[in-house]
């Protein structure tokens, strides 16, 4: 069912900090920062060969990433994301097997413009899962 690995995410709380890191220590390729005020985050993508690196910082009082820095004030990896090729016949076969799907349980359109979805961590041995419409 899952696929390629798309990203590992990282709660970071100086984004331009993290960025430069990535870009001027490390070599990487780094996009420009971009807001998604409906999940909450301001995100960088560290491009690599093979994967990518997702750089997540908060994006207003209410995000996720926020209560996430609070109890990381250093940052840390916020969850892995996985592409399917089919999402909705994911999230069936995920149900049916008693995992739990955050938020409404319905796809969101994510950083890359695809549907996705969250999978409860302590469905998942404490790691947050999304799931990206390949």
């Amino acid at each position: 069912m899952i696929g390629e690995l798309n990203h590992v995410a990282i709660a970071v709380p100086d984004l331009r900090k993290a960025s430069l890191q990535y870009k001027d220590v490390f070599g990487a390729d780094v996009s420009e920062p971009l807001a998604l005020p409906e999940h909450g985050v301001t995100v960088v993508f560290v491009n690599l060969p093979n994967s990518k690196i997702e750089l997540l910082h908060p994006l207003g009082e209410e995000s996720s990433i926020k209560k996430f820095l609070d109890k990381n004030p250093a940052g840390g990896i916020h969850h892995l994301c996985f592409e399917v090729g089919d999402i909705m016949a994911a999230s069936k076969k995920l149900l049916s097997k008693g995992h739990r799907i955050l938020g409404s349980g319905k796809p969101r359109i994510g950083a890359h413009g695809k549907e996705v979805l969250f999978l409860h961590p302590k469905d998942n041995f404490g790691a947050l899962i999304e799931l990206e419409q390949k």
